[in-house]
């Protein structure tokens, strides 16, 4: 089975396959395809297209676009970062939802009080995404609230334990809803203060204190087969390896696929982040992003690095085995939330409540 089929798995047939293919997802310009963008799009190397608030002016608009999209490409997955709080790319048209570090306070640290309040958001960001034919959110962001100025409130908690705790709830929201879960920022970005959007950032802490600590969420969560996908960070953990863990075999083959037993699909953070740029040029960080075990790597803000991705890798043959189209939605599960408008409504006014 490759990337090319229309496969709609159940979420615990996941776990169960190996050997996934490697494609490219990349972004575009503006509100419609250019000429150009529509061609690249038939390449057979692209196996995803993430969009932005660039690309979003109404709601109907993205519809068409992405219709537009699905017309060359029916297969493609189709991503956005629709976390809520300041991770939000499209809001006018959709319920503006609260950061998920804002959860349990407004809930004055009541648990289940909160994990009620995060299921119906991962209810809320999923279905308003899934109405439009958007596959997937990368989320949630399984972080620890640290010093990080760009986690910060995009964590549930500081708490290795109640961030586990409520991104499992959103996450079953996410699940009810039709949508695979994505946790990032693998073994955890929380914990080091650069932004590696903008620098290179370095965690000097031991591999006990990151093994005990920040990882555990996705640890737990990896254990209960809750998590499809994982988006490794771009951070460096010198005292554990030289790479940051996005182009780690350590971290991607030993610890991640070994260790932890996880069998979903691996994406690589955005290469045109500052972070990425200790592995070289585009081609470079893509190879290495690739050898080190993702399965699916982003190239997003610059279309010649793309094009020069495409043109350079050395990407494997379609026979390795299987893809991220398991990541696709669950079809019934879509339709049958569709037509609970009563819930819908009832998570719109907990998003509103929580702002």
């Amino acid at each position: 089975m490759c990337f090319l089929s229309f496969a709609r798995l159940d979420f615990q047939e996941i776990k169960n396959l190996e050997g996934y293919m490697s494609y490219l997802m990349l972004d575009i310009e503006s509100t419609e395809l250019s000429a150009t963008e529509s061609s690249q799009l038939t390449h057979p190397m692209i196996g995803g297209l993430i969009l932005f608030s660039r690309n979003y002016v109404s709601r109907t608009q993205l519809i068409t676009l992405i219709k537009s999209i699905r017309a060359i490409r029916p297969d493609i997955l189709i991503a956005v970062d629709h976390e809520g709080g300041r991770v939000q790319r499209f809001r006018e048209g959709f319920t503006v939802l609260p950061a998920m570090g804002d959860i349990l306070p407004a809930a004055k640290g009541d648990m289940t009080q909160a994990k009620s309040w995060a299921t119906e958001l991962g209810y809320l960001m999923a279905i308003e995404l899934l109405a439009v034919d958007i596959d997937l959110s990368f989320a949630p962001v399984l972080d620890l609230n640290g010093v990080s100025q760009v986690i910060g409130t995009r964590s549930f908690s500081p708490d290795k334990g109640e961030v586990a705790e409520l991104a499992s709830a959103f996450i079953d929201g996410m699940e009810q809803a039709g949508m695979c879960a994505v946790g990032k920022h693998f073994p955890g970005h929380g914990s080091v203060e650069a932004d590696s959007h903008i620098a290179k950032p370095v965690d000097e802490r031991t591999q006990d204190e990151i093994f005990a600590n920040d990882m555990q969420p996705f640890k737990t969560l990896i254990a209960k087969d809750r998590l499809q996908g994982i988006m490794p960070a771009h951070v460096i953990y010198p005292k554990v390896d030289s790479q940051p863990a996005g182009f780690s075999p350590f971290w991607l083959q030993e610890v991640l696929r070994k260790q932890l037993a996880f069998n979903g699909v691996i994406f690589s953070d955005d290469l045109g982040m500052k972070g990425a740029a200790v592995a070289g040029g585009y081609t470079a960080r893509a190879q290495a992003a690739l050898d080190a075990g993702c399965n699916m790597i982003l190239v997003c803000n610059d279309s010649r690095g793309a094009t020069e991705v495409l043109d350079g890798v050395n990407w494997p043959s379609e026979d390795q085995g299987l893809s991220a189209s398991l990541l696709k939605p669950d079809q019934s599960r879509v339709a049958k939330a569709l037509e609970d408008s009563a819930r819908w409504e009832r998570a719109m006014a907990i998003a509103q409540s929580l702002i």
